[in-house]
């Protein structure tokens, strides 16, 4: 919302995705200040890896009466990730998604806790320049279609980091120096999918990204001489069972980013093109999730049919974008999903993958789905299961309209 739009509906309660961090915090005092609202703080736990609860202290210091702070890991893998991932879904033939996926739920949330609590509004702290600011609003308009939206980031003066400083203490704002002083020099976002760096060196894509900026990975320099070997299986195109034991989907998730991380799997660092038109330079680490889509695809190669796979293939870069824009909530990406989900019934049975120096390698796999036939693929003798003469007409039928074409002087060289 604008504040031009301001001076037209007044605001009494906001709910602010709000993270305990220093713009986060800012927001707060810049709300009540600006919109002389009352503030309701959502902090939700997807496996970023740091401790939330803090965040309730600050909001309590921020005189903050309604505080949500909730764990949304199983939520997030179970009706996020996994759907995602039985598309094989990959932004411009290499980004998994990991910061995209997250926002649609963080969004339903936020809509949840604004109706819960009466609140006539919602604010995030996404910058104008970047992906997320479409992606929570594109998801609160889907939900909740007259509901206001305060973005400070598009409305504020505070355009450095200086300012946002001084602001703070202007306002009696508390800063944890010491954490400010060991503050990484990049922009970095995670969740239990994915973690990304952007900013600092990385602004030129020339730079090769430092080797001590990686947090979640080894190098496959420095991964195990020996490879690791693991068995997923899976039920409906969703791994369910690691090496035989059945993990929740989060536990699933967190242990074979362990695994990845360890033997140096799923680094990326790309230019990619962001949907409000600039292109951006990131490096991201998905070493479970690069694990995920090899077995996946895998196992969707033993037990889909050629023609279903193929259709599926030729989608997937729309569904793709459609998330990475910010349309999980929209009627195409929801019939997308229907279809995909009808072509996973078969998609069951146990892969077997190797890890090894930054590589994944699916070195087996089983099914009682599978649409495989040792008998015709054989190479040996096939007791007359397939006939070969009968491929001497598939050609010519396949080649008839190449044929005619030339006959009637279309050539091609």
């Amino acid at each position: 919302m604008s504040n031009a739009q301001n001076t037209l509906q007044k605001i009494n309660k906001v709910v602010l995705a709000y993270s305990g961090g220093l713009d986060t915090s800012i927001i707060i005092e810049w709300l009540k200040e600006n919109y002389n609202c009352e503030v309701v703080t959502f902090t939700a736990d997807i496996g970023q890896g740091e401790e939330v609860e803090p965040a309730r202290a600050k909001a309590e210091a921020a005189g903050i009466k309604e505080i949500y702070i909730e764990d949304l890991r199983e939520e997030f893998v179970r009706d996020f990730v996994f759907p995602m991932f039985r598309s094989n879904a990959i932004y411009e033939g290499e980004y998994l998604l990991g910061t995209s996926i997250a926002r649609p739920l963080i969004s339903k949330r936020l809509i949840e806790i604004a109706n819960e609590t009466g609140a006539d509004a919602i604010s995030h702290g996404a910058t104008g320049k970047g992906n997320d600011q479409v992606r929570f609003e594109l998801g609160a308009y889907a939900l909740k279609p007259g509901v206001a939206i305060i973005a400070p980031w598009r409305e504020w003066d505070l355009n450095s980091r200086e300012s946002l400083m001084k602001y703070a203490e202007d306002h009696g704002i508390e800063i944890d120096y010491q954490k400010q002083g060991k503050k990484s020099p990049y922009s970095m976002d995670a969740n239990l999918l994915h973690i990304s760096y952007e900013g600092d060196i990385l602004e030129d894509p020339w730079n090769e990204a430092e080797d001590d900026m990686w947090r979640w990975s080894v190098s496959p320099e420095e991964a195990p001489d020996a490879p690791t070997y693991i068995e997923v299986e899976y039920v409906k195109g969703d791994p369910v069972a690691l090496n035989g034991e059945k993990l929740s989907p989060a536990t699933m998730l967190e242990t074979l980013n362990k695994l990845g991380g360890e033997n140096g799997i799923g680094r990326l660092d790309i230019v990619e093109n962001r949907y409000v038109g600039m292109k951006s330079r990131g490096c991201y680490e998905t070493p479970g999730g690069t694990i995920m889509l090899k077995g996946h695809r895998a196992i969707e190669s033993l037990t889909l049919d050629r023609e279903v796979a193929h259709l599926k293939d030729s989608l997937m870069p729309k569904y793709a974008e459609l998330i990475y824009n910010g349309y999980w909530w929209s009627p195409e990406r929801e019939m997308m999903q229907k279809m995909i989900d009808e072509s996973q019934e078969y998609v069951n049975g146990t892969v077997r993958l190797k890890l090894y120096k930054g590589s994944v390698t699916c070195v087996g796999r089983k099914s009682d789905n599978s649409l495989f036939d040792e008998a015709i693929a054989t190479f040996e003798d096939d007791a007359g299961s397939y006939n070969q003469a009968d491929a001497e007409g598939f050609i010519k039928l396949n080649a008839l309209r190449l044929r005619i074409a030339s006959q009637k002087g279309r050539k091609l060289l």
